[in-house]
């Protein structure tokens, strides 16, 4: 089996010790070539200071000048003396005849050089020579007479084996410098590691892998919208539901709140400071139940996580709901006060009172006549009756009178009925809770006025009123003065119908005091319009 390191620190620290290790090896090895060059240049230097110094001697000069057996042999010893005492490996004289007049191989002495002389120029020549002594730094000086005629060209060399021996000498003291230096450097990178393994909170490398692919499965895959904004108010964290629920295009990861959001009170959650807990929110087309929490690590602030739901078709079964439990709810208080009625027949049948038990009969069916009478002369749309029917049940059990303005008229396909019933219903509901709470008598009054250009909801109460303060902000969306029992849909039901009438073109005027009066005008559709003013 294949042995593999897990742990990210050791695997980071053996990265960096070979890296540097590598790294100083290359370094010692060019400062070693960088050495050996300026040991050569040095040594060359050396022996050109050997040659000029040999070619300034009168000795050498004049004997170069006068060439005989004797000044040839006298320079022969110079020369050898000269190489004995300065460490040189020769001290070569050579005429302008490119004759040999001192060589240390006595045998060579008399012989020609195989190349040019090179100091006929008046310059010193450097160079490392290949010669018959081996390799050595040598430097070639020209050789003047007294009366400064060139006479010839002395030339100096210094083994190389002397320049690798000094090159030897001085490499410990640095290979020193630079295994200390490794050592730093292994110690500053097994800390960092350590630092990083911190810093990850211990995971390994194929631990955090592991975790960025659940975080991407998780994130991507819940039904659940998320979106973590950091401290600067920037998008750092959103999932495909985020984008469909808020609307939002393309990637914005990156991008603030306020670029990629419009105004309203979701952005005004999503950049708020407080923690948001299942607050319903209306966009355009959807009911979104948003949580908001703030992250702290440290006691530092890291930004907010944002979770939204869509109880868009939740909340449509839960109205659904509401309507069956109304009409359940209106159908058993017709059940009871059917029932209290016969009752009370019976009752006076007993006691022997046919007379007042038929009057009693009487009383009821013109109440109850005159109230289906009066919707039916005045609404044609069999939807605004049913919803009124159902609303006049729930008032009579909650003892709460409901009457018609004279002025209503409806006819039978009203411009937007869904509209109307939306607003009415959610109109008279917040007037049924108004009044809930308030002594007898207990009034609410609607009206529905349709004509050839608008349509006209008016619904008021004797309720405690509206204060003025109050009426800016009733309309925003799950702002209530609802408490208790009332609280189940508070918030919700006046935005519906600002949201409804908004979307028809429409105003809303309320008045507070003396009790609640909303006023909607809605204008009707082009069409229908046109279609009532020509019948007219």
């Amino acid at each position: 089996m294949q042995w593999r390191i897990r742990k990210l620190s050791t695997q980071m620290f053996l990265a960096h010790l070979v890296i540097l290790t590598a790294s100083t090896a290359i370094g010692f090895l060019l400062f070693a070539t960088t050495a050996r060059s300026n040991l050569d240049d040095e040594y060359q230097a050396r022996a050109a200071v050997i040659a000029q110094t040999f070619a300034q001697n009168a000795s050498v000069q004049s004997c170069l000048a006068s060439r005989n057996a004797s000044c040839d042999a006298e320079v022969q010893q110079l020369a050898l003396a000269t190489a004995g005492a300065t460490g040189a490996a020769y001290v070569v004289v050579i005429d302008e005849n490119s004759i040999r007049v001192s060589h240390p191989n006595r045998a060579l002495i008399g012989k020609p050089v195989s190349e040019p002389l090179v100091a006929t120029d008046g310059q010193v020549h450097l160079r490392v020579n290949n010669g018959s002594t081996g390799t050595t730094a040598n430097a070639i000086a020209p050789l003047y007479s007294s009366d400064h005629s060139f006479i010839g060209e002395v030339s100096v060399g210094i083994e190389e084996d002397s320049v690798s021996s000094a090159l030897l000498t001085q490499l410990p003291s640095y290979g020193v410098w630079f295994v200390v230096m490794l050592l730093l450097g292994g110690l500053a990178s097994f800390g960092l590691s350590r630092l990083l393994k911190k810093r990850t909170f211990g995971l390994e490398l194929d631990e955090i892998a592991r975790l960025l692919q659940e975080r991407e499965a998780t994130l991507h895959g819940i039904r659940e919208g998320v979106i973590a904004i950091d401290p600067a108010g920037r998008i750092s964290v959103n999932n495909d539901e985020a984008q469909r629920l808020l609307n939002l295009a393309g990637n914005v990861v990156g991008h603030r709140v306020e670029d990629v959001l419009p105004p309203g009170p979701v952005r005004d959650a999503l950049t708020g400071t407080s923690v948001v807990t299942d607050q319903i929110m209306l966009t355009d087309d959807l009911w979104i139940v948003l949580n908001r929490m703030p992250v702290t690590l440290s006691g530092q602030p890291h930004g907010v996580v944002v979770t939204l739901q869509d109880r868009t078709v939740v909340e449509a079964l839960s109205r659904e709901l509401d309507g069956e439990r109304s009409l359940t709810e209106s159908m058993r208080a017709q059940q009871h006060e059917f029932s209290n009625r016969m009752h009370g027949i019976a009752g006076l049948l007993e006691l022997g009172r046919p007379e007042e038990a038929l009057e009693y009969v009487n009383e009821i069916r013109g109440t109850a006549a005159d109230l289906d009478q009066n919707l039916r002369s005045r609404i044609a749309a069999p939807q605004i009756i049913g919803l009124m029917l159902g609303k006049a049940a729930e008032a009579n059990e909650r003892g709460i009178q409901l009457t018609l303005d004279p002025e209503t008229f409806v006819g039978a396909s009203p411009d937007r009925v869904q509209a109307l019933t939306t607003i009415l219903g959610n109109l008279i509901d917040n007037a049924f809770d108004a009044v809930a709470g308030i002594p007898a008598p207990r009034r609410v009054q609607v009206g529905i006025v349709e004509s050839e250009n608008e349509v006209r909801v008016s619904v008021g109460d004797n309720g405690p009123g509206i204060p003025t303060s109050v009426i800016p902000q009733m309309f925003r969306n799950g702002y209530s003065t609802k408490r208790g029992l009332a609280m189940r849909h508070s918030g919700l039901g006046l935005s519906l119908v600002q949201r409804a009438v908004a979307d028809l073109g429409g105003t809303i005027s309320v008045a507070g005091d003396p009790g609640a009066s909303f006023l909607i005008v809605l204008p009707r559709s082009p069409a229908l319009a046109e279609s009532a003013a020509v019948t007219s």
